[in-house]
C-alpha cells in the first residue's frame, strides 16, 4: 500500500499544485521508506493519481507539471467542496492538467534532481565517467553538490505546507522533510552499485562527487544578503558569498513575514533542470613508509630551488618518489621524514625514516612483493641513496615517526679540523663529558627559514679518534634538533658552548655523517 494518510491529502493537492515532482511531495509528506523512492516517477504519480480519486484505475499519467496560476480541480471535487474555497492551494486536481511523459516540466523544488538526474540513464553516465576516470576500488563514496537555492525553494514550500498543516490542526517542523541529498542517494546507491559491481557507503576512501548547478535560478538566494546582511561575508577561498552554509544561517535568522515578502509560496516552474557542472573522482591518499641511507654529499634531500633557479639535478625524494608516482598512477606527493640533513651530510647506518603521502593515487592494492621489487629498482638505479623496509602504512602510524622525531636521539661521525697542533691527549677529555647542555640560537644558514630562537640541546656523550695534529674524528650522541656544525665552529659565538671553547682554540667541520637515528618505526622487514 503507498505509505500516505488521509491527513497528507491535503498536502499532496498542494504540493502537486505547485508544481512538486512526487519525490519531494513524498519528502513533504514525511515517507521515509527508501524502496518508495526508487519506483519510477510514472509509477509514483500513478499512485499519488489514485491516492486523490481514491479509485483502482490506472491512468496513463506520469507527472502535474501545471503552473500554479491555474485552477486545478479533480474528478470527485464536489466531496470536498468545504475545503476546496478557501484557498487556491487546496483546490483539487483535473485529468486536463495531468500532463503526458513527453510534457513533463522541471520540478519547482528540487529542480530536476529527483526526477530525471536520480535515475537509471543519468547513473550510467555517471559510472561512464568514473569508468574512464581509470582508478581502481573495491567500494565507493558518493558525494553530492547541490546548488544554494534549492535551500530558498525548499524553505518557502515548507512554509507553505505548515500553513496547510496548521489548518488541521498539526505542526511541520523543518527538521521532519526529508533531506533532498538523502532520498537521492537512497536511489542511486543502488544503482550505482549495480552499474559498477562494488558496494557504494559512507566509509571508501574513493570518492564520486557530482556538482549540479542551475544558472538560471542563482538570483533566489539574493535578497537574504540584503535581510541577513551579517550572514554573508567576503572570503577569500570563496568565488561566492552565497554558500551553502551562509544560506542556512540566513534561512534559520530570518523570520517568516520577512521572507514571504521577497520570496513568495509559489514561485514560476524553471525553463530547465539542474545541469552536471562537473564529475570529479577522487582517492584517499595512501602512505608508504621507509628508511633510507644517503651517500652523496651533492645530494638535497629535497630539490633544492632558489630564486626558480634549481641547484641540484636531483634529491632523495625524487629518486624515492618518481618510481612510486608510476607505480601508484599519481601526479603528485608529500615527502617527510624524521629529521633531515645537510646536502653535504650522508645518512648511513640503518637509515633515516621516511613517509611520502601519495595523493589521489588511481592504483592502490599492491602485494609486499610488488613494493620489494620496486624496492630493488629504486636501489638499482643509483648508488647516491638505498632504500629498506618500504612499506604501505596507515595515517595514524604516521604518528609514531613524528614523536620519535621529537624524542630521538641520534648519532654522528664528524671530521673535525682545528687551527692549532693537537695530541691525543688535547681531545681525551671530550670523552668524559656528559650531558652537555647547549644553548642555541636559530644559525645563520636556516634563519631564512626558521624563526630566531635560543633552543637549548643536549650532547650525551662524545668519543675520540685521533688522526694527525690538525684532524680527529668526533663520534657524537645528541638530542633531537641540535645543530651539530655549529656546536663544532660556534656559529660566530651563536652556540655557547661550542668545541672552540671547550678545546680553546678554532675548531671547523669538514665532513658529517648522520650515523644512527633513534626512532623504531616502521617496523623491519625480512630483506
Amino acid at each position: 500500500m503507498f505509505p500516505l494518510k488521509e491527513k497528507d491529502r491535503r498536502v499532496v493537492r498542494v504540493l502537486l499544485g505547485a508544481g512538486c515532482c512526487p519525490r519531494c511531495v513524498l519528502r513533504f509528506c514525511c515517507v521515509g521508506i527508501q524502496t518508495t523512492y526508487r519506483l519510477s516517477r510514472k509509477k509514483l504519480f500513478s499512485e499519488l493519481h489514485k491516492f486523490l480519486n481514491d479509485e483502482e484505475s490506472n491512468p496513463e499519467v506520469v507527472e502535474c507539471n501545471q503552473p500554479p496560476c491555474k485552477k486545478i480541480r479533480l474528478q470527485d471535487s464536489e466531496k470536498n467542496d468545504e475545503d476546496g474555497d478557501q484557498n487556491a492551494a487546496t483546490k483539487l486536481l483535473s485529468n486536463e492538467y495531468i500532463l503526458r511523459s513527453d510534457q513533463v516540466q522541471t520540478c519547482t523544488v528540487c529542480l530536476g534532481i529527483l526526477q530525471d538526474l536520480c535515475e537509471k540513464d543519468f547513473v550510467k553516465k555517471v559510472c561512464s565517467e568514473v569508468d574512464s576516470a581509470g582508478y581502481h576500488f573495491s567500494s565507493l563514496v558518493l558525494s553530492v553538490s547541490l546548488p544554494p537555492q534549492l535551500l530558498v525553494r525548499e524553505h518557502a514550500t515548507w512554509l507553505l505546507v505548515k500553513q496547510e498543516v496548521g489548518q488541521q490542526g498539526s505542526v511541520l517542523a523543518k527538521d521532519d522533510i526529508l533531506q533532498l541529498k538523502e532520498v537521492y542517494k537512497w536511489i542511486t546507491h543502488p544503482l550505482l552499485s549495480e552499474e559498477l559491481g562494488v558496494p557504494v557507503d559512507g566509509k571508501g576512501l574513493f570518492e564520486v562527487s557530482v556538482i549540479f548547478a542551475h544558472p538560471e535560478t542563482d538570483g533566489d538566494c539574493h535578497f537574504l544578503a540584503t535581510v541577513c546582511r551579517d550572514c554573508f561575508r567576503p572570503t577569500k577561498n570563496k568565488q561566492s558569498v552565497f554558500t551553502r552554509m551562509a544560506v542556512v544561517k540566513a534561512l534559520e535568522k530570518i523570520k517568516d513575514d520577512d521572507f514571504l515578502q521577497h520570496f513568495p509560496y509559489r514561485f514560476e516552474p524553471p525553463k530547465g533542470s539542474v545541469v552536471v557542472q562537473e564529475i570529479q573522482c577522487t582517492h584517499d591518499s595512501v602512505y608508504v613508509a621507509g628508511r633510507y641511507n644517503k651517500f652523496s654529499r651533492t645530494l638535497p634531500q629535497t630539490p633544492w630551488v632558489i630564486d626558480g633557479e634549481r641547484k641540484m639535478e636531483s634529491s632523495v625524494e625524487e629518486l624515492i618518489g618518481e618510481p612510486l608516482k608510476k607505480m601508484f598512477k599519481v601526479e603528485n606527493l608529500n615527502f617527510s621524514s624524521s629529521g633531515r640533513e645537510d646536502v653535504d651530510v650522508r645518512a648511513l647506518g640503518n637509515g633515516r625514516p621516511f613517509v611520502i603521502e601519495l595523493l589521489n593515487p588511481h592504483r592502490t592494492s599492491f602485494l609486499q612483493q610488488e613494493l620489494k621489487e620496486l624496492q630493488e629498482k629504486i636501489n638499482g638505479s643509483t648508488d647516491k641513496i638505498r632504500v629498506r623496509d618500504l612499506q604501505i602504512v596507515t595515517r595514524e602510524a604516521i604518528g609514531h615517526m613524528k614523536e620519535g622525531e621529537e624524542e630521538k636521539t641520534k648519532s654522528y661521525r664528524a671530521l673535525i679540523w682545528t687551527e692549532k697542533t693537537i695530541g691525543k691527549s688535547d681531545i681525551d677529555f671530550l670523552e668524559e663529558l656528559k650531558d652537555l647542555k647547549l644553548d642555541q640560537k636559530t644559525p645563520l644558514r636556516v634563519l631564512h627559514r626558521r624563526p630566531l630562537a635560543v633552543r637549548t640541546r643536549l650532547i650525551h656523550s662524545m668519543k675520540v679518534e685521533y688522526i694527525d695534529q690538525h684532524h680527529f674524528h668526533l663520534y657524537l650522541k645528541t638530542q633531537a634538533g641540535t645543530y651539530v656544525k655549529e656546536f663544532v665552529h660556534g656559529d660566530f659565538g651563536r652556540t655557547k658552548p661550542n668545541l672552540g671553547t671547550l678545546m680553546n682554540m678554532t675548531t671547523d667541520i669538514l665532513e658529517l655523517d648522520v650515523e644512527s637515528v633513534d626512532v623504531d618505526w616502521p617496523p623491519k622487514l625480512d630483506e
